[in-house]
């Protein structure tokens, strides 16, 4: 059967054994679950399925997917997605994340790279084209970002596209990221954890083969084009990229992080886009490979005659290590995004704890003898101590390490408490720390369901949303990371297909994408967070919620005591729920599994509803 888009194979890795081979995927599996995120979740789901529960996402049983999708180096932008057990749902994220390696995956003649198996020392993959080869990574283990990028360079007398982790991953922090050019990450779901685990250090490749053929080459140019313009034409985008979230999503919207969610609107005019833009940034834009849109800005800081380099700050960055820890000094928030960055660390999930655990020692749940120092809002000190001690597990860092989840159960567990007294101020759902887009407002772009039924919990990337066969909902999010699309160039959803079709052939509608494609992937996704484990179950009758903090009514602002209604969730989440086919507690239905070729979930799930009560 011809296959277009794809090379219909998978490098395949085995740490443990020290062996490397190809892994054929059938073009049905490929129409089936697409690439990227999806196929993913399909691989995860055969190899570990039936065991889900007792893998332990940091244990050499669970496996790394490094995965590009069929308009991979076609569609405008380039981006690959990691996945795996996550470290921090026990469920399967799409982590996407932009690098060049997605395009030498491709150019190498392969569809992505599958690792199992750990090494006993640190290692890093290298693949140039056929040559594929686990190599000695002793002398990287321990560098920092920008250390491990010279160090490669040196090493192979050039610069080559990389994926890899810092000390936070080493030291299997359930909030590291996997890192490309210093400051992309794929941080929801902590797969720099599983990387560290393996000690696997990087992941470097370089191809110059041609991308796989298209379908049909003359549609596909003319459709190519056309998303240029479209994308290049957003020029507010262009400008200022996400950065401008920081006085938009904060001032005018009401809905960005402050101090741990007490409050989401500020009018501090020094934390904008305009000033930021003005003083700080010294490249704009900056683009990755195939991207027309260019939304990167790379911004210089001098804090205490250290100079320190990041993007933008991006929004959920500056955000997360700006606002949200009570921070409004332009330059120590670049100072803590780009240490951030060079620990290997995700800047959304590590911000979260780090919010958590100031308002944790504000509330004298913690002490200054648990932390070893004193914990403030905006003290740029005590933070950067902080997320230095979590990237090296040191001290009270160790317990914040654990990611918002686990540390607000162990903290409960140290005072004698009963975990829902301190999980009351983590805002995070089902082990993953939301995004930095708050709902209470009503003025952003998630709905109030957005985190509670989302199936990568707080992920800000893949949120639920009514009507479940729209753009609202998360089928929409999980095609864009199976395709794989970067959310920021997809244009109108009739366009993104006809360009799926032109380059596959396949000929998918709007309805097979909704009804089928995205279903299943969501349905295999909702099914194994349920499993979860070894350490976390989620019960859907008391975690397919929001954080508690959402049903507080916003203290400032124009949008002052705006609230939402937990009745108003819990109604929406069943009726989201009953469209997408599942049952009421979020459980897809043995005739939706059948329709939609999922026959081995059929005995799982009896199994999963008896382990709930609720067969």
């Amino acid at each position: 059967m011809q296959i277009y888009g794809s090379w219909g194979k998978l490098l395949s890795v085995d740490l443990s054994a020290g062996k490397t081979s190809e892994e054929r995927i059938h073009p049905i599996t490929y129409r089936m679950f697409v690439g990227g995120r999806g196929l993913a979740t399909y691989i995860l789901w055969r190899e570990l399925g039936k065991k889900w529960g007792s893998v332990d996402p940091l244990g050499p049983e669970n496996m790394l997917t490094i995965l590009t999708g069929p308009l991979t180096g076609y569609y405008p932008g380039i981006k690959l997605v990691v996945s795996g057990k996550s470290p921090q749902s026990g469920g399967v994220v799409g982590s996407a994340i932009s690098s060049h390696v997605a395009y030498s995956i491709k150019t190498a003649g392969y569809d992505g790279i599958i690792v199992r198996g750990a090494s006993r020392d640190p290692v890093y993959i290298y693949v140039r084209d056929d040559l594929v080869e686990i190599r000695d990574a002793s002398k990287l283990w321990g560098l920092k970002g920008l250390e491990l990028t010279k160090s490669l360079r040196s090493e192979l007398g050039r610069d080559a596209p990389s994926l890899y982790i810092g000390p936070a991953g080493e030291n299997l922090v359930r909030t590291a990221a996997v890192m490309a050019r210093w400051f992309h990450a794929a941080g929801y779901g902590g797969y720099g954890a599983v990387m560290g685990s393996k000690k696997l250090k990087a992941i470097v490749v370089e191809g110059s083969g041609p991308l796989p053929p298209v379908a049909r080459r003359d549609e596909f140019l003319k459709l190519r084009y056309e998303v240029i313009d479209k994308v290049a034409a957003r020029s507010t985008f262009r400008v200022w990229g996400t950065t401008s979230g920081l006085w938009r999503v904060g001032h005018d919207t009401s809905s960005e992080p402050i101090r741990n969610w007490v409050e989401e609107w500020h009018n501090r005019e020094e934390f904008s886009h305009v000033a930021i833009e003005k003083k700080y940034w010294i490249k704009n834009p900056w683009a990755d490979w195939g991207c027309p849109l260019a939304c990167m800005k790379v911004s210089k800081a001098v804090v205490d005659g250290v100079t320190y380099y990041t993007d933008g700050p991006d929004y959920e960055m500056g955000a997360y290590l700006g606002s949200n820890l009570g921070l409004f000094e332009v330059d120590k928030v670049i100072a803590l995004s780009a240490l951030a960055d060079d620990l290997g660390l995700c800047g959304i999930q590590t911000g979260n704890t780090m919010g958590f655990a100031v308002e944790l020692y504000e509330r004298g749940l913690i002490t200054r003898e648990d932390v070893g120092y004193e914990l403030k809002w905006g003290d740029f000190y005590c933070l950067k101590r902080l997320m230095e001690d979590i990237a090296y597990r040191r001290g009270f860092g160790g317990v914040l390490a654990e990611g918002t989840y686990r540390a607000a159960v162990e903290v409960a567990k140290r005072r004698n408490l009963p975990s829902e007294e301190v999980l009351k101020y983590a805002v995070q759902v089902k082990g993953i720390g939301v995004g930095a887009h708050g709902i209470r407002s009503r003025k952003d772009y998630p709905q109030p369901i957005a985190y509670a039924a989302s199936v990568q919990g707080g992920d800000h990337t893949s949120v639920a949303g009514l009507p479940a066969d729209s753009e609202e909902s998360e089928i929409s999010s999980a095609f864009l990371d199976s395709a794989v699309v970067c959310s920021f160039t997809s244009v109108e959803e009739e366009t993104v297909l006809k360009f799926l079709n032109a380059v596959t052939g396949w000929g998918v509608t709007k309805e097979e994408l909704y009804r089928t494609i995205g279903l299943r992937i969501l349905s295999l996704q909702r099914i194994l967070l349920l499993l979860g484990g070894p350490d976390v179950r989620w019960d859907p009758r008391v975690h397919d919620d929001n954080p508690l903090r959402f049903y507080e009514p916003l203290p400032s602002g124009p949008y002052t005591n705006s609230v939402v209604s937990r009745d108003e969730v819990l109604n929406s989440i069943a009726e989201y729920y009953k469209q997408l086919g599942w049952d009421s507690y979020g459980i897809p239905t043995e005739e939706t599994l059948r329709k939609l070729g999922l026959y081995d979930a059929v005995d799982v799930v009896k199994t999963l509803r008896r382990e709930l009560g609720v067969s």
